[in-house]
């Protein structure tokens, strides 16, 4: 019998992140590098295709799939693709006169028995034992138990691999020495077990802040083991819990919804002193002097009632969209370009049209958080329609990219003046162990995908808030709240 708590996704018939009465686990983007691309050589000789390895030359595998779809006037139809291998994977695309193939972890079975058994464990044993079939390809993973331990694992299947190669790009497939040497072990990968701090966090970040003082060393570990860097979120992470000790849930929960956001603190001393440095005559120094004394005073903190916050991130929105490009050209992180590569005039001009976008969105430039920061759930719908003219409610949390340990953000081409999330913070749980377990959890609306549904939006007041409900976990606690009981069958 299955006994856990949490959230699946993607379809999956497992708790991807959740808890049963003994252990708990939460997982994290970001690991270490686990696709490669190969560069192939091909040549074709009679309708036959070749690609270059060592010293001598492969044919290519070609397997014709047959692939159905449905036509305009709804009927079935079907197309065959040829596609072709070499014995790195599919060939995916070409680059440079090269075939590119991609390798990596092709396992499914072994992959969802990993997923599978790990939420089964019950002590840190079990877990590691599941951990050691290192199919998981996309996640670090955070984890606890009633005994009392911590641990953290940054990726878990990791390739053995040549480190004079970089493998952030494409390497040469004819060279037997770029090929993969087996999985590393899981105790030679990035991990953490019971750091004397007490505590560790990740936040799709670096390992290597993820305990402190006590966190691993980048020097210790190949490059491509982790491929991520530090973030202001990551930041804002260390310094809520570094002072911390014996934590409660409501603590525990108070922490995670601390409202600072680190990424303007290097940012807004570069535009005060660009605005401090104008000429008098400068037409920008009136049309910008109460945004600037309005940023100067606000403490980096958001809020509902705050226009700071509301300048602040079209600000920074407006930043990141114009030299987004340029930072991927120069190959940085476009925080790192917005303080570092702009000119003073650039900040202000950023400035200026971030408070137009404002003033023409909202009527004035000086225009509360709350008003712009909205949670809304129309339909059932995995992208949602959102509408201005439809209700919504205020949300503080902000986006992650500028530090908000709630993360809230919204990432598709906004149709809307308003921001609506859709990324962040989706199933949030705080769960303490001991003889008899407890835990609170809040969903992004509610449980339900039907509109019809009285838990289709019953958290979604509580979400705004950062209130968390009580779990049932127990099933005296399910059986005391039953609205109705199915048993598979009936």
């Amino acid at each position: 019998m299955l006994n856990a708590y949490g959230a699946v996704t993607w379809g999956q018939f497992f708790v991807y992140q959740g808890f049963n009465e003994r252990i708990g686990w939460m997982h994290t983007s970001g690991g270490g590098d686990v696709i490669d691309e190969y560069a192939e050589t091909v040549t074709e000789r009679d309708g036959r295709f070749f690609y270059r390895y060592g010293a001598g030359e492969r044919a290519l595998k070609a397997v014709d799939i047959t692939l159905p779809y449905k036509g305009a006037d709804g009927a079935m139809a079907s197309k065959v693709v040829r596609v072709y291998y070499s014995h790195h994977g599919p060939i995916v695309r070409e680059a440079d006169g090269k075939w590119l193939a991609v390798r990596l972890m092709n396992q499914p079975r072994k992959a969802l028995t990993q997923s599978f058994i790990r939420t089964k464990a019950r002590n840190y044993a079990a877990f590691h034992k599941a951990m050691e079939l290192r199919t998981n390809s996309s996640n670090n993973t955070v984890y606890a138990d009633a005994d009392g331990n911590i641990a953290y694992f940054h990726g878990n299947f990791i390739p053995v691999r040549d480190s004079r190669f970089d493998w952030r790009q494409p390497v040469d497939g004819s060279d037997p020495a770029t090929e993969w040497r087996g999985l590393h072990a899981v105790k030679d990968t990035i991990t953490l077990f019971n750091p004397p701090n007490g505590w560790i966090q990740n936040t799709n970040n670096w390992p290597f802040s993820a305990a402190g003082k006590y966190s691993p060393r980048a020097r210790d570990y190949p490059a491509y083991m982790s491929m991520n860097p530090e973030n202001p979120r990551g930041i804002h992470a260390v310094r809520v819990l570094q002072d911390q000790r014996d934590f409660t849930i409501d603590s525990l929960i108070a922490s995670a919804y601390d409202n600072a956001l680190p990424a303007f603190e290097p940012l807004l001393p570069k535009l005060f002193a660009a605005w401090d440095e104008l000429a008098e005559g400068d037409p920008l120094k009136p049309a910008l002097a109460a945004q600037v004394a309005a940023l100067r005073g606000w403490d980096t903190r958001y809020a509902l009632d705050s226009v700071a916050t509301s300048l602040a991130v079209f600000w920074a929105q407006d930043m990141a969209a114009s030299f987004g490009p340029s930072a991927k050209s120069a190959k940085m992180l476009v925080l790192d370009y917005m303080e570092t590569r702009l000119t003073a005039r650039e900040r202000l001009l950023a400035l200026q049209r971030a408070s137009d976008k404002l003033a023409a969105d909202f009527g004035q430039w000086q225009t509360p958080w709350g008003e712009i920061n909205r949670f809304q759930r129309l339909t059932g719908d995995v992208v949602q329609p959102f509408d201005d003219s439809k209700p919504s409610l205020p949300v503080a949390f902000a986006s992650a990219n500028w530090g908000s340990l709630a993360a809230y953000g919204m990432t598709t081409p906004a149709k809307t003046k308003r921001i609506y999330g859709e990324r962040g913070n989706s199933f949030v749980a705080a769960v303490e162990f001991g003889p008899r377990l407890k835990a609170r959890s809040i969903l992004a609306g509610g449980q339900s995908g039907d509109p019809a549904s009285p838990h289709f939006a019953d958290q979604a007041e509580m979400y705004a808030r950062g209130e968390f409900k009580e779990v049932l976990f127990y099933p005296e606690d399910v059986e005391r709240n039953l609205e109705r009981k199915y048993h598979p069958g009936q």
